[in-house]
């Protein structure tokens, strides 16, 4: 997993991703209302959840490929960045337009902004050899 240092700095924001948002997943999936202020009515309403529960996890296991398998890494690290500043910036949406959330979700945002900036940074630092290719 880590031969080198630099393996580290590449992949422990792919391995803190996947640590967050597997539980989230979950939680989203078939209890949003434990940690979110979040009451699901309809049926509707749980697909939905139910499939970014999907979603999450599918992210997930591609992330794991990446710290595991170097054929994945590049990938595993750009689907992360956007993941992440996606997530980040359309958070920062709902605060300008919205208000702001429960502190959960104010964490969240930035979380998924620094992890998504940080995989930009991996990316394109040149002692990664990402930037090189």
């Amino acid at each position: 997993m880590f031969k080198k240092k630099q393996d580290y700095f590449t992949k422990i924001h792919l391995i803190i991703s996947v640590l967050i948002v597997v539980p989230v997943s979950f939680i989203y999936g078939f209890n949003p209302g434990l940690q979110f202020d979040i009451q699901l009515q309809t049926i509707d309403e749980h697909n939905f959840f139910k499939a970014v529960m999907g979603l999450y996890l599918g992210f997930s296991l591609l992330w794991i490929l990446g710290v595991f398998k170097n054929e994945y890494l590049k990938t595993a690290l750009i689907t992360n960045a956007i993941f992440m500043l996606c997530l980040g910036f359309g958070r920062l949406l709902s605060f300008i337009f919205d208000g702001a959330p429960t502190f959960g979700y104010q964490f969240g945002t930035i979380a998924e902004l620094l992890l998504g900036f940080y995989g930009i940074w991996v990316l394109t630092n040149k002692n990664t050899n990402f930037a090189k290719k």
